[in-house]
């Protein structure tokens, strides 16, 4: 047998899997915050008897794409855009610390800032609560103050300031629920330097059109393989019929 089908198998396996993450880059173009994950293909020789004689091939995990998406004016009070490079923290269910670039927030029924899936927003101070009847202003340094909507004339009062922060982007790794957190673990410090723009959210780095051309690239190969496929077993029914005559 020969042993092409090995390689072949090889590559149509991480194929599918690149395809499947092309597939979610596209799937959240219109995500906001969202980050495109990037794969890479990588040749590794098979040896036999101390020489290479075929090279299969592995899909490395390379990250993510950390470039900047557009920033899209909404008006919303409670809609913040990172600007320039650095996150949002947020505090998990579990106490941990994680991160999104997704500014979209809302307030729970007990007036804790949260995120729209219902994360509380971490404060330098702790969670950051929005009492009644206000309404709520960020500052481009992340600090959070109110307007009370009942009182003329209204003094600003400042509630907390966001906790931003700006680790290292090769400490960072991406879970399954899309939140990035540190490696070991740990929690970044905030970073006074990191601002955002209130009124606004930041739209996905993924590009729609680099999407799909890179399925209908992923899409080629894939045909390549099974061709290759093929092949080999046209080679295998002609070494079997020239056996068969002697």
């Amino acid at each position: 047998m020969d042993r092409l089908i090995y390689t072949v198998a090889s590559g149509t396996k991480h194929i599918m899997e690149q395809q499947a993450t092309t597939s979610n880059n596209l799937a959240n173009v219109s995500t906001t915050g969202f980050r495109a994950q990037l794969d890479s293909f990588r040749a590794v020789p098979v040896q036999s008897d101390g020489l290479p004689t075929r090279a299969f091939v592995v899909d490395n995990t390379v990250g993510s794409d950390y470039s900047a998406g557009a920033l899209q004016a909404t008006g919303r009070d409670l809609d913040v855009a990172v600007k320039g490079k650095g996150w949002i923290a947020v505090q998990m269910a579990d106490g941990t610390e994680s991160y999104t670039r997704n500014g979209a927030f809302q307030v729970s029924p007990n007036g804790i800032l949260q995120t729209a899936n219902g994360l509380t927003v971490a404060g330098e101070g702790g969670p950051i609560t929005i009492p009644p009847d206000v309404r709520v202003a960020v500052g481009s340094d992340g600090t959070v103050s109110t307007l009370s909507t009942t009182t003329v004339p209204a003094a600003p009062t400042v509630l907390g300031r966001l906790k931003l922060v700006n680790p290292n982007e090769a400490d960072l790794v991406r879970g399954d629920d899309g939140m990035f957190r540190l490696k070991d673990g740990s929690s970044a410090q905030a970073d006074p330097t990191v601002g955002v723009v209130g009124g606004a959210l930041e739209g996905s780095n993924v590009s729609a059109v680099d999407s799909m051309v890179s399925m209908i690239t992923l899409a080629r190969s894939f045909e390549t393989q099974m061709s290759l496929l093929k092949n080999a077993e046209n080679n295998a029914a002609k070494a079997t019929q020239i056996l068969a005559l002697n």
